[in-house]
């Protein structure tokens, strides 16, 4: 009965991933609502630009298909015989004619390196500056810590256990130990290595599972039966002793010798 008065007066506002990473409620669930927005106006702007791309191959096709017409069309005039004029002076077949030397002298290699460089004062040398294309984004929401795909039923609600039951929630937040072990009521903190029996969702030590929970396999607090699944290690933050157990990596930056 004091168990049962104890979880109405401090309500479950913590939840975990099968990860041991943990969450305030509200927070991850907006986060899981923001992801599927996201989702949402990614596919939008997708399907759109995924629709001009279409339009704009059409209008290729179309294009490529006037200039065919064009180009017969040329062709077919090229094939009647007109007069030749008899007053055009004739042009050996190793010397280049008046306009070719014309072209010469200004260079029309030089011509074409101009027209190849951009240019943002001219118009029609400006670059065009394409959209980058879009990949189909992913439906998949995932874990902002572990990365993993994470749904809303994934979630396990973790119950702490307060040290004084009679301490409201304003009270506890003076105190340096807050919260104990829901089994052997030792203190937890920071650097106490913790885990959750997802069908309770009540808080232990790890110490506390290897000795005692692990033998029966059974949940002390509702007596419901235990798998390794239901045992979720809580992931800790770091304490700034290299002995905490936290994984982390550090990154040094120096200055670096260039040839």
């Amino acid at each position: 009965m004091e168990r049962k008065r104890e979880t109405a007066r401090f309500p479950s506002r913590s939840v975990c991933s099968p990860d041991g990473y943990l969450y305030e409620r509200e927070a991850i669930l907006e986060y899981i609502l923001h992801q599927k927005k996201e989702f949402a106006r990614q596919m939008k702007a997708y399907e759109k630009q995924r629709g001009a791309r279409r339009e704009e191959q059409k209008e290729l096709q179309r294009a490529a298909a006037q200039d065919q017409v064009r180009g017969f069309l040329e062709k077919e005039a090229a094939i009647v015989s007109r007069p030749l004029n008899p007053f055009t002076p004739k042009v050996a077949p190793g010397e280049p004619s008046d306009e070719a030397r014309a072209g010469s002298s200004t260079g029309p290699a030089s011509k074409d390196k101009d027209r190849a460089l951009p240019s943002f004062w001219i118009p029609s040398l400006t670059p065009e500056a394409k959209a980058t294309k879009l990949e189909k984004p992913s439906r998949t929401v995932t874990c902002p810590m572990s990365g993993k795909p994470l749904r809303m039923s994934d979630l396990t609600a973790v119950r702490f256990t307060p040290l004084d039951s009679s301490v409201d929630r304003v009270g506890l937040i003076t105190r340096s130990e807050r919260y104990v072990c829901a089994v052997t009521r030792d203190s937890l903190s920071n650097a106490t290595p913790c885990a959750v029996l997802r069908p309770s969702g009540a808080v232990v030590t790890l110490e506390c599972v290897e000795k005692l929970i692990r033998k029966d396999m059974v949940d002390p607090v509702n007596g419901e039966k235990l798998t390794d699944r239901d045992i979720i290690v809580l992931q800790r933050g770091g304490t700034g002793f290299a002995g905490s157990g936290v994984k982390l990596q550090a990154e040094k930056s120096r200055p670096v010798m260039q040839a």
